[in-house]
């Protein structure tokens, strides 16, 4: 490299730095007034790095976001939402958005702090600090021996598949609780979800997110309901019998008034998005989904008794063939595809981040895997996806590279296989982090439908 091409590098670099710091300042002021910024449906986080990088990604001028962040604060906006990326790709103007409905504070209880559970303490501790929207308060666990508190707060501040959490995390001994981010979360010792008595605590009318998966019915899961201060139930599994499956942005407008609530599995919600936008397309006849899936903790580490077939085996020696609901829950969320699908799963030796393969056949031609790509490609692009779906079109791409991918699939276009009426298609996603974004917007719906 040149003297010459080096110094206009770096003068670049420079001149984006400082007008990063910038932004930060009016970024920071729109959050601050319940403005939730997005970019083409990313949450940015607020560092220099984070926000070049979005911009050089997507071939935008910082100096033409800050301006237009500037006039959003001119604008007094308030209680809204603003994707800066899709208002500057549309030629959006500041004045064409107002401001939303104040959105109250809701209680939340994380009911089980295992890995579901830890992501989401995460991830709402990750927001900007507000008395309005989602409060995390409290989180459930087993009664457990000495230092239990201190070894609850290491989790959730060191994970070995997500690394160290973005804050500060403190044990509040005094008062049985975690401050993470400078707050304060109270830890509750309980066996059954009905001996509790929340408004003990100073929550009421909370909505409690079940990540234990010991619940699945009706029955089981009302006991929450029974609990003193307990409103809603969101449970991160598959539910049973009339409990509605949510697959956010598909079916979530069904949600209503509901008092129990499933946010499905993490596969499903893979894979239902992009089914729905192929079935609207193309119209599917019928098809396989096949899920490479990353070992859970209902394996066993070496071999051992299980109740389960072949989970007995080693988890991290092993792939290990097992059974999946995701294919028919599907049809929870796209009545249309009932009796279409058929899946299975085979678990393998990676800790995180899994692989679904649909084989499906349409009623209309696919013509071509660029035509399919192609389609993916603007529709992960758009407004109504871009929060659900990304798109990989590199030779590379291997699973670590979407660990803490908040995007609910990823669709490798490199090996998608298409032709006449068939296509084999493959689709990344984050297991844990992908779903529990999910499981968060379901969450603020239920707390909108009061």
């Amino acid at each position: 490299m040149s003297a010459n091409l080096y110094q206009d590098h770096l003068t670049t670099r420079k001149n984006q730095e400082a007008q990063a710091v910038q932004l930060l300042v009016e970024l920071n002021t729109l959050a601050n007034k319940g403005v939730n910024v997005l970019f083409f449906g990313n949450r940015i986080a607020l560092n220099l790095v984070d926000i070049i990088a979005h911009h050089d990604k997507n071939a935008l001028n910082i100096a033409d976001t800050l301006a237009f962040a500037t006039a959003l604060n001119d604008q007094n906006l308030s209680h809204t939402t603003v994707d800066l990326g899709q208002a500057l790709k549309s030629g959006k103007q500041a004045d064409s958005f107002t401001s939303g409905d104040e959105v109250p504070a809701t209680d939340v209880v994380l009911y089980g702090f295992g890995r579901i559970g830890r992501i989401l303490a995460r991830l709402l501790m990750s927001r900007p600090a507000s008395d309005k929207g989602l409060q995390l308060k409290a989180i459930v666990v087993r009664p457990a021996g000495e230092a239990d508190l201190e070894k609850r707060a290491s989790l959730l501040e060191r994970d070995s598949v997500h690394g160290w959490f973005d804050g500060s995390v403190v044990v509040d001994k005094a008062n049985s609780g975690i401050i993470a981010n400078g707050r304060f979360i109270k830890v509750i010792y309980a066996t059954d979800p009905s001996e509790i008595d929340y408004t003990s605590y100073g929550i009421d009318n909370a909505l409690i997110i079940d990540n234990t998966g010991k619940w699945k019915d009706e029955a089981g899961l009302g006991k929450h309901l029974q609990s003193k201060g307990a409103k809603k139930v969101l449970l991160t599994a598959p539910a049973s019998g009339d409990i509605k499956n949510i697959v956010y942005n598909v079916n979530d407008d069904t949600i209503g008034s509901d008092t129990i609530v499933s946010a499905a599995s993490c596969t499903t919600n893979a894979i239902t998005p992009t089914l729905k936008l192929l079935n609207d397309k193309y119209g599917i006849e019928n098809g396989h989904m096949e899920t490479i899936h990353a070992f859970t903790n209902d394996q066993n580490l070496v071999d051992n008794h299980h109740k389960a077939e072949r989970r007995g085996r080693a988890a991290t020696l092993n792939m290990v063939m097992t059974s999946t609901g995701a294919a028919k829950a599907v049809s929870k969320a796209i009545p249309e595809l009932k009796g279409k699908l058929s899946g299975s799963s085979v678990r393998v030796p990676t800790p995180n981040v899994s692989l679904a393969i649909l084989n499906l056949n349409f009623k209309n031609p696919v013509n071509s895997s660029d035509e399919l790509n192609a389609f993916i490609k603007e529709a992960s692009q758009s407004e109504q996806w871009q929060a659900q779906i990304a798109y990989s079109d590199s030779d590379e791409a291997v699973s670590t590279d979407f660990v803490g991918c908040e995007k609910v699939a990823i669709w490798d276009a490199k090996s998608t296989l298409a032709q006449d009426n068939r296509a084999v298609m493959y689709l990344w996603y984050d297991n844990e982090m992908g779903y529990s974004t999910q499981v968060l917007r379901v969450a603020e719906t239920m707390a909108k439908n009061a």
